[in-house]
């Protein structure tokens, strides 16, 4: 497919490598689809010609024509200085395109503007992405809200809490976390897949979820144990959020699609000891969470406490937004990473060298940190990778493996 742009360019897309299907065989065909690589690759696209805006509406350019780091340009635009993680993306988004060039001064990274920002063009890509899927405009619209308040919010007029998770945005929310919109649902339908798999085995599955949402993880989840005759195993299901209002609104539509399953709902801070929340030791068989785990304060100390609330031989199993490669810029951050939930956190050298969204070589390194065994990640994101560094989607698991001895 071929999107014209406003300056006569056309964004060329090529298909899918044969053996990206390959890999993905195991999933359902409707989920891993053609058009869902190709509204991937729209939003990136999309979200480059974002970072192109946002450096003009920053004043970016005018300070680029010399080197400059992420710290001195906050500093000289008086920008806030939980705004550089926000800074580096659009900066990197900008050097993959080539308008901005990078080197290391020192310990510290630098950028230079090697060419004259051309005029960005979103609605040309908009209407793209809306032609391969009308179900992406849950996506776009959302970026597009998260990226207009960028300007306010790297100058301390607003809080991107108060604006994306206030009135006007918890609607685009629950139609960006709906199962509709499959940019965001591949990732309730690879962990799912996980986690129904890990179990199977299990005569009796009792169930935690971790920051459930507005319930499409849950749903999907319910779904895969259903197609596989599995359903009748579970014997308790704990849905936990820590925000009232999509709490409520998961419950309303969980109870109403499975009235004969044993749900109860709680909120729960994952930052705060668990049993402190009536969480106890060794109570559930799967523990289970979708794009939540990255937000967690204290990664190792979190994992940790799913691993307490495990039984003998049980499994944690998160699906997660992947970074295929460190340092990689990706679209979804453009509309979490004005959060302080999302960068708000403990960093450390081998598990999260950076706020957001990990790798599965993170991943791996923390699960194993935190104690759990048989760690795994799927699908194979390191085989993918180098034929497709734009696949995002990924689950993590590991069991807890006590020992008799």
């Amino acid at each position: 497919m071929n999107a014209p742009l406003s300056d006569g360019q056309t964004f060329k897309m090529q298909p899918s490598d044969p053996r990206l299907a390959e890999y993905l065989k195991e999933y359902p065909p409707q989920v891993f689809s053609e058009r869902l690589y190709q509204s991937i690759e729209l939003m990136e696209r999309h979200s480059v010609e974002m970072a192109i805006d946002l450096a003009r509406r920053l004043n970016l350019v005018d300070h680029l024509s010399q080197w400059r780091s992420v710290d001195d340009l906050c500093s000289r635009l008086s920008f806030q200085p939980s705004f550089k993680f926000a800074l580096h993306w659009i900066l990197e988004r900008l050097v993959e395109i080539e308008c901005v060039e990078a080197r290391i001064d020192g310990n510290t990274r630098c950028y230079h503007l090697r060419c004259t920002l051309r005029k960005p063009d979103l609605e040309s890509l908009r209407a793209a992405a809306l032609q391969i899927d009308p179900a992406n405009a849950a996506t776009l619209d959302l970026l597009d809200h998260a990226a207009s308040l960028y300007p306010v919010v790297a100058n301390g007029e607003q809080s991107g809490d108060r604006n994306l998770l206030g009135p006007q945005g918890v609607p685009l929310w629950l139609n960006y976390f709906h199962n509709d919109n499959l940019t965001y649902s591949v990732n309730n339908w690879v962990g799912a897949a996980l986690a129904v798999e890990r179990v199977s085995t299990q005569h009796t599955i009792r169930i935690l979820e971790i920051g459930a949402g507005p319930g499409s993880a849950s749903e999907i989840l319910l779904r895969v144990f259903d197609e596989r005759g599995l359903l009748p195993r579970v014997k308790r299901y704990l849905v936990t959020e820590p925000n009232a209002f999509f709490l409520r609104r998961g419950q309303r539509k969980l109870a109403r699609q499975h009235p004969d399953l044993s749900l109860e709902w709680a909120a729960l801070n994952l930052d705060l000891p668990w049993s402190a929340q009536c969480i106890n030791p060794g109570e559930f068989d799967l523990v289970y969470a979708v794009n939540v785990m990255h937000i967690s304060r204290d990664l190792l100390f979190s994992l940790n406490e799913a691993r307490s609330a495990l039984a003998s031989d049980g499994w944690l199993v998160i699906g997660e937004c992947l970074r295929p490669y460190f340092n990689q810029p990706i679209y979804p951050e453009l509309m979490f990473q004005i959060l302080e939930s999302f960068t708000n956190v403990q960093t450390d050298p081998e598990v999260r060298p950076n706020p957001g969204f990990l790798t599965a070589e993170q991943w791996r390194c923390a699960f194993t940190r935190a104690g759990f065994q048989r760690v795994e990640v799927a699908p194979d994101i390191d085989r993918i990778r180098e034929i497709y560094p734009h696949f995002f989607t990924g689950a993590i698991c590991g069991q807890n493996v006590v020992s008799d001895k």
